[in-house]
């Protein structure tokens, strides 16, 4: 366990600080699960979370199966149509063509096509960027026998009534899945098993060691999170890298429900991470909330939208720890005797996608947070009362502290 140098000096070798680190890290987890008054509830918890996470993974073996199996019969079909030489008929060459062009150009529906032999011609204005991609892609549709382009381009929408709306993100055509923002369950899987491989052989590539374990681990979380790896650490994304929505019913009218949400001062009374809301003025207030390990963390925040027993929208402001933004509609339901709440939230958690991962594991992140103040919100409306911060909290203080 411990090594000398030549001086006779001892020190602990790095097997020894990591069987220490393991101990003193099960000695924690032991304390925090089997803790007298709130490890039930911990345990419980895990229960569930194994639970879903079970369902969860038979879900995604499931969905596997069928992205494997339905893009094998793709490929067959499209293989079978290449090398088949029975002609195809004018309108299902049409189709095809249209198809196709939904994922080349910025507005399909400007763009006309007649089919004639297998001859398709195309009419209509377009973006002069678009017009090469247009040709290549339906040059590549089986069954066409050539393209006639008599088309109208144009460097810019600008006065073309064809081509108002440009989207933000331009059209790329077909990409492999492997270029696409979002993978599939089968090369996610792929990804995966290829990251761990070459992980576990890092050691067997002597020098080259470190860029195989980089390379396996950066494969590994690219497959098993589905998140570009920019977005994963937190680089791109800005407070949108994560979003959350929930949809639940209030059994109160939406102008009460709106009332108590407008109210942010109440907040910490019955939430259970918050610990005080201070307004500055109309727009904007300070939070302080409980942070990971007993730590404080604040940020300023401002209401962008208002509209009374409708919607709620806030975002916080340049410098929070972590930039959020959310949304809450408030509809009526039951006739007026309930209210209908669709919540939506947007968050960019520290260290991207792995600061999202650690913090869910311990239970502290914005979902799981949300899940627990929204059922105390629902409590407090519909019962009157609820537990926060080991106390019992009911309609009437909050009502007295907003006289």
């Amino acid at each position: 366990m411990r090594a000398r140098t030549r001086a006779g000096a001892s020190f602990v070798s790095p097997a020894a600080l990591l069987g220490l680190a393991t101990a003193a890290a099960a000695g924690a987890g032991a304390m925090y699960y089997l803790d007298r008054d709130a490890g039930r509830r911990r345990r419980a918890r895990i229960r569930d979370r194994s639970t879903h996470l079970l369902h969860e993974l038979n879900e995604g073996v499931d969905r596997t199966r069928r992205d494997v199996q339905h893009r094998t019969t793709g490929l067959v079909q499209r293989t079978r149509a290449r090398l088949s030489h029975e002609p195809v008929s004018d309108h299902v060459l049409h189709e095809r063509v249209r198809a196709a062009i939904g994922r080349c150009v910025s507005h399909p529906r400007s763009i006309e096509v007649a089919v004639d032999g297998g001859r398709v011609t195309l009419r209509g204005p377009i973006l002069q960027r678009e017009v090469a991609g247009l040709l290549r892609c339906v040059e590549g549709v089986a069954g066409v026998q050539g393209v006639i382009p008599q088309l109208e381009p144009h460097k810019s929408a600008e006065n073309v009534p064809g081509l108002q709306g440009t989207p933000s993100r331009p059209r790329r055509g077909r990409r492999p899945d492997v270029l696409q923002d979002s993978w599939s369950p089968s090369t996610r899987v792929l990804s995966t098993l290829l990251g761990v491989g070459s992980g576990l052989r890092a050691r067997k590539h002597g020098v080259l060691g470190p860029l195989y374990g980089v390379l396996g681990t950066g494969l590994a979380l690219r497959g098993l999170t589905n998140l570009p790896l920019a977005r994963m650490f937190g680089l791109r994304g800005g407070r949108r890298a994560f979003e959350l929505q929930k949809t639940m019913t209030v059994r109160a009218p939406v102008a009460e429900v709106f009332r108590f949400w407008s109210n942010i001062e109440n907040f910490p009374r019955f939430m259970q991470h918050i610990k005080r809301v201070h307004r500055i003025d109309e727009a904007r207030s300070r939070w302080t909330v409980e942070g990971p390990a007993g730590t404080d963390v604040e940020w300023e925040a401002e209401t962008t939208r208002v509209v009374p027993n409708e919607v709620l929208a806030w975002k916080t402001l340049p410098g929070a720890h972590v930039e959020h933004a959310g949304t809450i509609q408030f509809e009526p339901a039951n006739g007026g005797s309930a209210t209908r709440l669709q919540i939506r939230l947007a968050y960019k958690p520290p260290v991207g996608a792995i600061g999202h991962a650690i913090a869910k594991l311990f239970g502290k992140d914005p979902k799981t947070a949300m899940d627990e103040d929204l059922v105390r919100m629902k409590s407090l409306l519909e019962r009157g009362k609820t537990a926060a911060h080991g106390q019992t909290v009911t309609r009437e203080q909050l009502s007295a502290s907003r006289t």
